[in-house]
């Protein structure tokens, strides 16, 4: 789906019945302010995806409060909720870096009947109304599945993980050591939890690259955060070179930022997986909004080309995330060929 303003608000709406299995609303909603907590500003990932925000809360007719930013810091992001919440919030949208350590704060918000949509990351515990994020063990898979035909099928490669206090880190971990298990034996792996930082990316992958320098992949997690130090380390060894020369190593990456766009176009790395910032905002705040309406969804097809899927703790669409390469980089309708 094009980001854009060719999708009007009132088409989404009246749309409504069908996303899943048909959406229905309760007796009693009438709608309420918004509140937002960014979940960090160090990223290019994220800041597309902040800068998205506004556009789609006019576009869809939000009425969004003032964002805060809790800095991928769990006792910030309590104290903007519960700050959110003393001005008025009758809904919360969050992206919690740390899944593991919300289900407080959740519990919370079910006390005081304040629904949560949570973007990117799903909650381990604790109710959320609805998730929207992809489906992040295909992440993993696609990147595996990537660098295994590219390799042969033997080798070495790095995965640089997120945090593993994340489900997005686990999911994209343990999927990619899954399929690398299963399809690629031959292929060693070499798994470094750089925490979504930068600078513990690039040490790690520095101290592997000399430790085995026959090493001929390196899967990124998160474009955003790994892309630049990944580029730096291979520039000072000297194997930031074409997808043609015996020494390059072939970079899978997560995001689909312009950064790693033009990358692939420069021939330093070889693929990402387009996680589309643009339709987290969009769809965030959808379903902010249908929340504070009292409208609900079933699990089922929805009419934006992805699935709405049960969970323990409430219900998850997983929007499209399509591999990038060379092949389809120039696609005008991915985010990244779109972001400013």
């Amino acid at each position: 789906m094009k980001f854009g303003r060719a999708v009007a608000a009132a088409a989404l709406l009246a749309a409504v019945t069908a996303c899943g299995s048909g959406a229905t609303t309760a007796e009693g909603g009438g709608g309420g302010k918004v509140g937002i907590d960014h979940p960090r500003a160090d990223s290019d990932f994220w800041n597309s995806y902040i800068k998205y925000v506004p556009q789609m809360a006019e576009e869809l007719g939000v009425d969004l409060m003032p964002a805060t930013n809790s800095q991928n810091d769990v006792a910030k992001l309590v104290n903007n909720v519960q700050a959110l919440i003393g001005q008025g919030a009758k809904v919360i949208v969050m992206a919690p870096q740390d899944t593991g350590a919300v289900a407080n704060i959740l519990q919370q918000l079910e006390n005081k009947k304040i629904p949560v949509v949570s973007v990117d990351t799903r909650p381990d515990k604790g109710k959320v109304y609805m998730v929207v994020r992809a489906d992040n063990r295909a992440y993993g898979t696609k990147a595996c599945e990537f660098l295994g035909e590219k390799l042969g099928g033997k080798g070495k490669v790095v995965q640089l993980q997120g945090s593993l206090g994340s489900i997005n880190g686990r999911d994209r971990s343990e999927a990619f050591l899954d399929c690398m298990k299963t399809r690629f034996p031959g292929i060693t792996v070499f798994s470094e939890p750089t925490e979504w930082e930068g600078t513990k990316a690039a040490s790690m992958l520095q101290t592997r690259l000399e430790q085995n320098p026959d090493i001929k992949g390196i899967y990124l997690h998160a474009g955003g955060v790994h892309l630049a130090p990944t580029l730096q380390v291979l520039k000072q060894k000297g194997l930031l070179v074409p997808p043609d020369d015996p020494k390059h190593i072939f970079v899978v990456s997560n995001d689909g930022i312009p950064q790693e766009f033009e990358s692939i176009r420069k021939g330093e790395i070889d693929a990402t997986v387009s996680q589309p910032a643009d339709l987290y905002a969009k769809y965030a705040l959808y379903y902010a909004k249908a929340a504070a309406e009292g409208k609900t969804f079933e699990p089922g097809p929805t009419d934006h080309d992805s699935t709405i899927i049960q969970l323990p703790n409430g219900l998850e669409d997983q929007l499209p995330a399509p591999l990038v390469t060379k092949e389809n980089v120039d696609d005008k309708a991915l985010w990244g060929n779109q972001a400013q």
